[in-house]
């Protein structure tokens, strides 16, 4: 027997256990992780800070009207399967079908990364400790948080991104404090934003060039769309939370780049070797040891540790819900549609969690070439994601106008529609294609950059090819597109 998400009769049904503040904090922790904590630094010694504050602000613009877009179907339609629902049943089946298996994939790729991260981190307090006990300590972790029920996976997300959160407010206040001379560790001043080829290095090509870095560091914001199937109240919950998300990441990622910027010279080598084994090099570390903190590489350490969690955490939740969604569609094996006592998936999670423990293996036996060439082939997938999010809204709009519904009727309406919608879909095109632009500027174009660049282009188009040829599906009519579910009043 297949999920039915409509009968309440069955097990095979998800339950509304998201509280509002486990969807607010979902949202916010879905865009923030270590691409903020110790990959801004980059963006910055790339661009400058004028072009780095730039390329943020128009890649967060796009986004924010993708979620919009994203957030008018969803609270339409609150099902789990968010953007692979409204791509296959607002464009084509073929379409929802790559959205929706890109990403799963996506999703099992990217725990086994966070598996070999938390083992890095993990080792800045315990250096001579055996990876694989870090590594089985964090999967049995967000296991377990996803397991119970979608409230226990909900708490964990809400305190987890609470700390990140926190973390950022005070990063924020602080660096504030120091740019006006309150707190020491800094000439009160903003003489780093004129210093040398400030405020924008490398012009239009340096500030172009982080469109791709701004873009991946807000991959998984999209994921806050998915705990709509569960979340309760969606109609009232799911606008707040979609508006929510471009102004945290204004003030939160924007604002970080500020401080950071202004405190740090964009020349400081030290920015361009933070990462998750240089916990030292972040610029919320350096900022905060500027204050006389002595523990601050130790402070941060634990807070990209809590994002590592929170990723995990979040991913396989969106994973197994996807599978479930997919199952019930005829997309994926029905069993993945079958649920516990308590509404969760837990063949979605196993299977999940599965494929990313033999990715994790295989990098552990020596196959690191397979093993980047599997990521790297998800690394347009979140793109791929927003970019079919547009389109669909675009399908979405001209089916109510071609059945003679009115917009009014919408609880929930996208910000600025068709423009916003637009801008967004441009902006997306343009980050795919230009993904070997960063090889041509760091003079490293070949053959084999390109391929690794946009191997998930050819994977994508193979997914729906091969789909439209053993289904012999088509795009639907906009006037034959359905718009009104029983699934809309399941538990509002």
């Amino acid at each position: 027997m297949s999920a039915n998400p409509t009968d309440k009769t069955s097990d095979n049904f998800l339950r509304r256990t998201l509280k509002r503040r486990h969807v607010n904090l979902i949202a916010v922790g879905g865009a923030i992780g270590t691409g903020l904590f110790v990959g801004t630094g980059t963006s910055i010694s790339s661009a400058g800070p004028g072009g780095a504050v730039l390329s943020y602000l128009i890649i967060g613009a796009a986004i924010f009207f993708m979620m919009s877009a994203l957030g008018e179907m969803v609270t339409h339609r609150p099902v789990a399967g968010a953007f692979e629902t409204y791509t296959g049943e607002y464009v084509e089946p073929a379409l929802g079908f790559v959205v929706g298996w890109t990403y799963w994939y996506s999703c099992a790729m990217t725990i086994a990364v966070e598996l070999v991260a938390s083992s890095i981190v993990m080792k800045f307090w315990f250096p001579e400790s055996p990876s694989w006990v870090w590594s089985l300590a964090f999967i049995t972790i967000i296991l377990s948080l996803n397991l119970f029920s979608a409230r226990v996976y909900g708490e964990g997300e809400f305190w987890f991104a609470s700390i990140k959160v926190v973390t950022i407010i005070v990063f924020l206040i602080v660096g504030m404090a120091m740019i006006a001379g309150i707190v020491s560790g800094h000439t009160a001043g903003w003489s780093q934003w004129t210093a040398g080829d400030a405020p924008f290095v490398g012009g239009v090509t340096g500030t172009v060039g982080v469109f791709m870095v701004a873009g991946f560091s807000f991959i998984g914001v999209e994921s806050a769309a998915v705990a709509a199937g569960e979340a309760e109240d969606p109609r009232r919950t799911m606008p707040r939370a979609i508006n929510s998300v471009f102004w945290r990441i204004l003030l939160f990622y924007v604002g970080a780049i500020v401080v950071v910027s202004t405190l740090i010279p964009y020349t400081d080598p030290n920015l361009l070797t933070a990462s998750e084994s240089n916990i030292a090099a972040s610029p919320f570390t350096l900022v905060f040891e500027r204050t006389g903190l002595a523990a601050a590489a130790a402070v941060m350490n634990a807070v990209v540790l809590t994002s590592l969690l929170s990723a995990g955490n979040s991913t396989l939740y969106v994973g197994s819900r996807l599978l479930y969604s997919m199952a019930a569609s005829g997309k994926a094996p029905r069993a993945f549609g079958r649920t516990s006592r308590n509404g969760v998936p837990v063949r979605g999670l196993i299977v999940t969690v599965s494929i990313s423990l033999l990715g994790f293996l295989s990098s552990l036996v020596g196959d690191s070439v397979a093993y980047s060439w599997f990521y790297n082939a998800t690394g347009l997938t979140g793109f791929i994601v927003w970019l079919g999010v547009c389109i669909a809204h675009v399908r979405f709009r001209r089916a109510l106008r071609a059945q003679g519904r009115r917009v009014e009727e919408l609880s929930y309406r996208a910000k600025l529609y068709p423009f916003g919608t637009w801008f967004a879909l441009i902006v997306f095109v343009g980050v795919i294609l230009g993904q070997g632009l960063n090889l041509i500027l760091a003079g490293e174009l070949s053959w084999y950059g390109v391929l690794v660049a946009y191997i998930g282009l050819p994977i994508a188009i193979a997914l729906w090819a091969g789909y439209k040829i053993v289904t012999r599906t088509g795009p639907r009519p906009v006037g034959e597109i359905e718009l009104d579910h029983t699934l809309d009043a399941v538990d509002l």
